[in-house]
């Protein structure tokens, strides 16, 4: 396959003469190699970094491809291989980044939305609080209709078999439960 145009060749090697993998090279081959292609593509790689949204550590993802590519150095099917791998490599890594951010970004957006005022939060803590306690209060019955139905979000019927009682049944509770609540919320106020 021929070289892109103002592609520099990585190695003295003709096309096609690497049909199975490349030689195993020494450390100091690999590394001369390496530098070659480095000082060849840096530059258009990071302005493809930079294209595929990877704009505020364009140089951090290149220079991470090309250490993934000394890594992988002698597993690649020839020399002339390093720039498609060293492309890939830089368009997952952009990919994985722009994942991570969303997903932070996501986070942050929850996070804000659900942050209240200090106040609030205390005064919500105090609501709660009194709720818990005006349930402990009520008879065992009531209590248990009233958390199957509002805290599980069961229907009456599952809330009957649970019990082991009639749906009617699930009905008073839940209805004289709710006043009872009420009425211990009432008194608190």
């Amino acid at each position: 396959m021929p070289s892109p145009p103002g592609a520099v060749p990585v190695s003295g090697t003709t096309e096609g003469a690497h049909d199975a993998a490349a030689p195993a090279l020494t450390d100091l081959e690999r590394e001369t190699e390496l530098a070659r292609v480095f000082d060849a593509h840096r530059t258009t790689l990071l302005r493809l970094a930079v294209l595929l949204g990877g704009e505020s550590d364009a140089e951090d993802i290149v220079s991470e491809a090309f250490y993934e590519l000394y890594r992988k150095w002698n597993r690649l099917r020839s020399p002339d291989a390093a720039l498609g791998y060293l492309r890939s490599t830089i368009c997952n890594l952009v990919r994985m980044r722009v994942r991570r951010i969303q997903v932070v970004r996501r986070h942050a957006e929850q996070s804000v939305e659900m942050a209240e005022s200090a106040e609030t939060e205390v005064l919500l803590r105090d609501d709660q609080r009194a709720v818990v306690l005006a349930l402990k209060a009520l008879p065992s019955r009531q209590r248990e209709a009233l958390v199957l139905r509002y805290w599980l979000d069961l229907r009456e019927a599952e809330i009957a078999a649970a019990m082991g009682i009639s749906a009617g049944a699930v009905k008073s509770h839940v209805a004289r439960g709710m006043a009872a609540l009420s009425r211990s919320m009432d008194d608190r106020a």
